[in-house]
């Protein structure tokens, strides 16, 4: 009896053994296996951790080099809700586009800016004209405008080569700025980004110039 008890209670803590050890390699294997950052990465997104230094954006006047108005007539078409650029056309919810490269900022075109815009002053160019369509909120603080803009600075150069060929005079596109001026412009933005982040380090489309509910 004594032999069938031993036996068995033999059994029992060897069972134990092997479930311990068994758990303790599951963990382990588990813990290994864990990604360092939780949650799925969102293309396009920048991740938590991540180098919050943004990076350094060429200007506007290399992507005007290489754009295409065709291109920017399909951008474009996002904005048709709101506007138009054709000549004589009607303003709808955002003023009439055509010519709108070197005219004044928010006026005129018998359509009713917000001071926001229309205090601005001075004439569209394609410096101020893609600061607008990047931000319109960040270019005129207080517009009506609530389009949020256009990110991606080749589709605001062949927007703005679109809306420049809808003109009785339209400008020639700019020359790509020099290599040596680009990376002036890249090093200035690094040494910007570098000085905020030092700061911070503890002790030790109106869809172009026009105001519409969208682009």
């Amino acid at each position: 009896m004594d032999d069938r008890f031993n036996t068995i209670a033999g059994w029992v803590l060897f069972a134990g053994i092997v479930a311990l050890g068994s758990s303790i390699v599951a963990g382990e294997m588990f813990h290994s296996e864990r990604p360092e950052k939780m949650g799925y990465p969102i293309e396009g997104v920048a991740q938590e951790g991540e180098d919050g230094a943004a990076v350094a954006e060429q200007p506007i006047e290399a992507f005007l080099a290489k754009a295409d108005a065709a291109k920017g007539a399909d951008v474009f078409k996002k904005c048709a809700a709101c506007h138009n650029a054709d000549k004589g056309g009607a303003n709808a919810v955002g003023p009439n586009l055509w010519g709108v490269l070197g005219e004044p900022v928010g006026q005129g075109r018998g359509f009713s800016f917000s001071p926001a815009l229309s205090g601005k002053g001075g004439n569209w160019n394609w410096d101020n004209l893609s600061q607008w369509l990047t931000s319109p909120k960040a270019f005129a603080p207080g517009t009506k405008m609530t389009f949020a803009g256009i990110s991606n600075p080749q589709d605001r150069a062949n927007v703005m080569a679109f809306l420049n060929q809808h003109s009785d005079s339209p400008q020639p596109l700019p020359a790509a700025p020099a290599p040596a001026e680009t990376a002036k412009a890249e090093g200035g933005a690094d040494k910007g980004a570098a000085a905020a982040g030092n700061a911070a380090a503890p002790a030790g489309n109106e869809a172009a110039p026009a105001e519409a509910k969208k682009p």
